[in-house]
């Protein structure tokens, strides 16, 4: 019998090498067994079949919703909005801590600080909060082109870049960006490239976590918004991950550089993203473990 390492396993299965790993400790592989820490397994080994959840219910998108209509204060949902404001606004240049995000959600004021604070770094906090909102209440409705554009919409609502005409708040780019350095999809040719990207996503009737992944590199390299693309990318991938009954995550500030590397790598190695999102998906975990919600 030959036998083949997990990195090996890992390309030719295209999966992370942590996923492969986990197999392997699940008694997922047949065959697979333990040298000191290092996994040998058969070369003609299958790979698992993910579980499909597509027509399960997601605990934590239910009580999500229902926590959310009640406002209950101090649950999963009230977690989430800071969490997920505080974090992605903060990868995009945003000046308010954690406390004063936490502030705002919980009072609608900002407290007085002896330091100057960006007017659109508040209205942007608020308006994420209610994109949070409109996910949940829309986690289980198809992606569309439509309701992309109503999260930027709703993200830039107000903010002074609202007030710029070419700046197209609410539509796509009028003008050319760049992300990290790196060309994006030009502004002619975004419409067609997002219709090409949501045809083939929506395609496939149960969506994996590697799907949700490759959809959001793919969105990220058209960047078909004028600002604001990181924010409206990930409120989708913590979307879809309600949708289809997998552990939504949230991308912290720890795990910025890494993320940015998995986006930048996605298509030649995927595993850097992967990891990455399983480790956030980790840290969420506990929360789910502590307000005791089934996953």
């Amino acid at each position: 019998m030959q036998y083949l390492s997990v990195a090996h396993i890992a390309k030719k299965w295209k999966l992370s090498e942590r996923s492969v790993r986990n197999y392997c400790a699940e008694g997922k592989i047949p065959g697979a067994f333990l040298t000191g820490k290092t996994w040998n397994i058969p070369a003609d080994a299958q790979k698992p079949p993910r579980k499909n959840k597509a027509n399960e219910p997601s605990n934590v998108a239910y009580r999500l919703k229902t926590e959310k209509q009640s406002r209950l204060s101090g649950g999963i949902y009230h977690k989430v909005q800071i969490e997920l404001t505080f974090n992605s606004n903060h990868m995009e240049g945003s000046t308010l801590t954690h406390e004063q995000t936490r502030h705002i959600f919980e009072t609608s004021t900002i407290g007085i600080t002896d330091q100057s604070v960006n007017v659109d770094d508040i209205i942007e906090t608020a308006n994420h909060f209610r994109c949070i909102d409109s996910i949940i209440d829309r986690a289980h409705a198809a992606l569309s082109e439509n309701y992309i554009k109503e999260l930027y919409l709703l993200l830039k609502s107000g903010t002074g870049d609202s007030r710029k005409d070419w700046f197209a708040v609410g539509e796509y780019k009028n003008r050319p960006n760049e992300v990290g350095g790196m060309e994006t999809t030009l502004p002619e040719n975004v419409h067609k490239e997002m219709q090409s990207l949501l045809s083939a996503y929506l395609a496939k009737a149960t969506k994996s976590l590697e799907d949700i992944l490759d959809f959001h590199v793919r969105f990220e390299r058209i960047h078909p918004f004028q600002d604001g693309n990181g924010r409206v990318g990930r409120l989708i991938m913590f979307k879809e991950c309600l949708k289809y009954g997998i552990v939504p995550f949230i991308i912290e500030d720890a795990l910025k550089l890494f993320y940015y590397r998995g986006l930048k790598e996605w298509g030649c190695e995927n595993g850097y993203l992967t990891d990455t999102c399983l480790t956030a998906q980790d840290k969420f975990k506990t929360y789910l473990d502590y307000f005791r919600i089934g996953y």
